[in-house]
């Protein structure tokens, strides 16, 4: 049958919109690349945004031969656990998936790994990164996806064969889909490998280590934030589609309040950590707020489409304070995130799901999930009077997910360790990886700087010099911390 041309208007305003959404979530690799380079020492830079353009293209390919299968592959074989179908798109496009469905979700995978990328900067191997991008963008990732976005996951709210809890996890565009799995992976990461050298000196204090520049910081602040407004209101992934009970709204609607909820809350969390760490160290930290500020986006992206706007400021403002808590204790128990991706990313990921088991909106909830249908009735938050369902809903996703990337990435990286391919040597962590494994530094270099100009000067350093060897390693060793053990 021909279809009319009113319907094919609307699926190619649709597609648009869920296309220019992918541009802008993948615009967020930039941002990542930018953050990430600013917050690490010039002698890593180039490292850095080599990782992240190696998360970019590894996740790609192993994305689409076995990602997007195991995340939406929904067929006559059909489980709540694991896709089955759609290996390497075979069969896509098709009722259900279309190509620019894979691209937006394509740009969701890449991110996670982006986010693991921070907890092990300045002291990974450069091949360990191939292997668990990998995994984690062809594997780990799109397990939970299934779980929780395909129409026959478990934990999925769209579940047609009986929701848990009768409500199902609400996690709209990925508190803990995206934002905790990338963290978890990145606090094993970082918790197998150890500190950086230096970073916390002989009595167990910690060392400053700020990144070199906070122009590109800030920048990368930026473009992340531009980056979340395909992010969240883009996960609605069409946005012609009308509310019978009251015509005048639809999902234009949702993206609309989507937008001002994910606004409200990563300005709110920016502002209570600028004061925040205003009264803990006695100075305005910029770097501080724009980490504050991410924190307060990765937190609402769960809740985004079915809380008001001042929920969303309330998100946004304990969001903060978990952040802020998370790095005091990170820095008690000496433990080194360069980034503070797993405390941001995985504690505001889990307080965001947490949130939305509290303030979801039931006529949100309706709207987002049953596109407004008349009669519709779901659980909603528990403090609005919407029950206990949902909520319970939400603590299961933080503690499966939990488990779930603890008992693949952390064995993982332990036998990458064990293996001697996790980790750089000592010395070439002092020199950077830069000139030890790049051939060369992100800037010019200057005769001053103290460090081997080219990467002939670093061979010569390495096979000759072993006076500065000597010097090298005796600085080192003023430090406690034993790098041979993976609990340090």
């Amino acid at each position: 049958m021909a279809t009319s041309w009113e319907t094919s208007v609307t699926d190619s305003i649709n597609t648009v919109y869920l296309l220019f959404s992918a541009y802008l979530v993948f615009v967020m690799q930039l941002g990542f690349a930018m953050l990430c380079a600013g917050s690490v020492r010039a002698k890593n830079a180039m490292n850095i945004m080599l990782t992240n353009v190696v998360d970019a293209v590894v996740g790609s390919i192993s994305y689409y031969l076995f990602g997007f299968a195991f995340a939406f592959g929904i067929g006559s074989n059909s489980n709540p656990f694991i896709g089955t179908e759609f290996f390497a798109l075979k069969d896509v496009p098709n009722d259900t998936y279309d190509y620019s469905y894979f691209l937006y979700q394509w740009a969701f995978a890449i991110a996670v790994a982006g986010i693991t990328s921070g907890s092990i900067a300045e002291r990974t191997q450069f091949s360990s990164y191939l292997v668990y991008s990998s995994l984690l963008t062809g594997f780990v990732y799109p397990v939970v996806v299934h779980w929780v976005w395909s129409s026959v996951g478990w934990l999925s709210p769209s579940c047609t064969s009986g929701l848990l809890f009768d409500s199902g996890a609400i996690d709209f565009a990925g508190s803990g889909v995206v934002h905790l799995v990338g963290g978890i992976a990145g606090l094993w990461g970082a918790f197998i490998e150890g500190p950086r050298v230096g970073r916390f000196d002989a009595f167990g204090h910690p060392v400053p280590m700020r990144g070199h520049n906070a122009t590109l910081v800030v920048l990368g602040t930026f473009l992340l934030w531009f980056g979340w407004f395909g992010f969240n209101p883009g996960s609605f992934s069409k946005i012609l589609v009308s509310y019978p009970d009251a015509t005048s709204q639809g999902n234009w609607t949702g993206v609309g309040r989507t937008a001002v909820t994910t606004t409200l809350a990563g300005s709110t969390a920016g502002l209570v950590t600028l004061f925040g760490r205003r009264l803990i160290l006695g100075h305005w930290d910029a770097l501080d707020v724009c980490n504050g500020l991410l924190g307060g986006f990765v937190a609402i992206t769960s809740g985004c489409a079915v809380v008001e706007p001042w929920a969303a400021i309330v998100c946004g403002f304990v969001a903060a304070w978990v952040l802020i808590g998370l790095n005091i204790l990170a820095l008690k128990l000496k433990y080194d995130d360069p980034l503070e991706a797993a405390q941001l990313h995985g504690g505001c990921g889990a307080w965001g799901l947490i949130f939305t088991g509290l303030f979801a909106n039931e006529e949100f909830v309706v709207q987002a999930y049953d596109s407004g249908e008349i009669g519709a009735k779901r659980p909603y938050g528990l403090l609005l009077g919407g029950g206990w369902g949902l909520f319970g809903a939400q603590v299961v996703e933080v503690l499966v997910i939990l488990l779930w990337v603890s008992v693949t990435m952390g064995p993982l990286f332990y036998v990458l360790h064990k293996l001697r391919l996790l980790r750089i040597s000592i010395v070439d962590e002092v020199a950077g990886l830069d000139i030890s494994s790049h051939g060369g530094y992100a800037y010019a270099s200057h005769p001053d700087d103290g460090n081997p100009r080219f990467y002939a000067d670093y061979l010569r350093l390495q096979g000759g010099s072993s006076e500065i060897l000597r010097v090298l390693i005796a600085w080192i060793t003023n430090s406690s911390i034993h790098y041979d053990c993976i609990g340090c």
